[in-house]
């Protein structure tokens, strides 16, 4: 263990990717720098994996160099971009605001007419609201009823607060001048013209979809859905409500990735189940490797003789890049190639089919479909437990968030045993707390990495 002095500042630890310290201050796994720039990476590249076993970060390394995202761009409506992901650059056409426009409720006035010390009087030459079209000049000597959001007539150069005046018959009182400018919001205040909206790979969310509106955005330019087809392979499985014979189990992992697919930029294409059969599971490989720009299947990937996804892949043309993965629960993926489609095998069990996608799955999906934007992925959070553990693979553990300590960091208690089957368990989790692949033992305050859950 190497000590490396205090505590980081909170911004330090999060650039930290994948560093586990001790409360008092002592960093027992720090990441290759390579992996702190990038928020795909979860910093468990290691030296340290067990042979025929690669890193996690590794795995994702060789799964996003086969990534191209879909070129295909459609120009959509905006009310019909919700969650889709721009394909090019927007940019402000006009200036926003378009117009110098009041930001208060009160009363335009041109400062050329406060002669003297004050107070004054100014007539009321008439109103003006949001949405009216006129234009015409303010008449020498007199105010202006402006209401928020008007445009400002021109020769007036600042909008007094009704608060700040008292109204008398047809004019009002003014005991205080107004500074040049004030409560006024200027043409190209927010934006000038030609300044970009929001970059390429941008998801349209609702903030990004209020920028685009404001500039007048209609319609926007869109990569088309990631095709995603999807799978899960074993004799024994059954869809849930069925009967099930002795041996038989429901299919859980067909509803996790029906879940996590249900996205705005996903097509997803559901293929059921195959029974462990070479031939009808190669048949429906090529269909889906037709069909679909990723293939996710489940089980079948590991070593046993009924196994058959690794031979299948092959049989049908494909590569293998990666074989097993020093991760725990996940040991048992496959990322590989088969045509144009990139192939990704999850293990069967529900918990590692579970947390391999949203540890890999997700980010070379996201690659796919051109998602540039760096959204924050893990917050650092203090251990309220001990755990010892062996060395070797990177462990993400179901786990629930806590309170805050005195620092502002939150807790994080397991919910999880050595038992990876225990699928309950990942529905009251708020995320996967990442113990790194050399950490020998958690101690109570340790600072970890915690991925949180998005789905609710």
């Amino acid at each position: 263990m190497v000590s490396i002095g205090p505590v980081q500042t909170t911004q330090q630890q999060m650039n930290l990717l994948g560093s586990t310290l001790r409360g008092g201050g002592e960093i027992i796994h720090m990441t290759s720098s390579s992996t702190l720039s990038d928020p795909f990476y979860c910093g468990c590249d290691t030296e340290l994996v067990p042979d025929g076993l690669v890193s996690v970060d590794e795995a994702l390394r060789r799964g996003l160099a086969l990534v191209t995202p879909v070129g295909e761009v459609e120009r959509i409506p905006l009310d019909r971009a919700h969650g889709r992901v721009l394909a090019e650059s927007e940019n402000a056409e006009t200036p926003l605001p378009l117009f110098d426009n009041s930001a208060m409720d009160g009363y335009a006035v041109r400062l050329a007419d406060l002669v003297g010390k004050g107070p004054w009087h100014l007539p009321v030459a008439g109103r003006l609201a949001a949405g009216d079209t006129s234009a015409a000049p303010l008449p020498p000597g007199t105010a202006l009823h402006i209401f928020t959001g008007a445009a400002v007539p021109p020769g007036c150069n600042a909008v007094v607060m009704q608060e700040m005046t008292r109204l008398e018959g047809d004019g009002i009182w003014l005991s205080r001048r107004p500074e040049r400018g004030s409560n006024i919001r200027r043409a190209g205040e927010d934006l000038a013209a030609g300044t970009q909206l929001l970059p390429a790979g941008r998801r349209i969310g609702p903030r990004a979809a209020a920028l685009l509106a404001c500039a007048g955005c209609g319609e926007v330019a869109v990569r088309r859905r990631v095709r995603v087809a999807f799978f899960s392979t074993g004799s024994e499985l059954r869809e849930p409500g069925a009967r099930l014979e002795h041996g038989q189990i429901w299919n859980s992992n067909r509803y996790h990735l029906q879940g996590s697919l249900d996205l705005p930029w996903v097509d997803a294409i559901d293929m059921g189940s195959v029974p462990d059969k070479p031939e009808q599971l190669r048949e429906t490989l090529e269909r889906a490797s037709h069909a679909a720009d990723l293939v996710v299947s489940t089980g079948g990937v590991s070593v046993g003789g009924e196994d058959h996804m690794p031979a299948v892949l092959r049989a049908a043309g494909g590569s293998i890049h990666v074989r097993k993965v020093a991760m725990k629960p996940g040991k048992p993926l496959m990322i590989g190639r088969i045509g144009a489609a990139i192939y990704l095998g999850l293990p069967g069990n529900p918990v590692s089919a579970f947390v391999t996608w949203h540890v890999i799955g997700a980010r070379i999906a996201e690659a796919l479909a051109g998602i540039s934007e760096r959204t924050p992925r893990r917050i650092i959070v203090r251990a309220g437990f001990e755990r010892p553990r062996h060395p070797g693979r990177c462990e993400f553990l179901p786990a629930c968030l806590g309170s805050y300590d005195g620092c502002g960091t939150r807790t994080a208690d397991i919910v999880t045993s050595e038992v990876s089957h225990r699928a309950g368990l990942l529905a009251k989790a708020d995320g996967l707390l990442m113990i790194p692949s050399e950490t020998d033992r958690v101690q109570l305050g340790d600072m970890l990495e915690f991925l949180p859950f998005h789905d609710g």
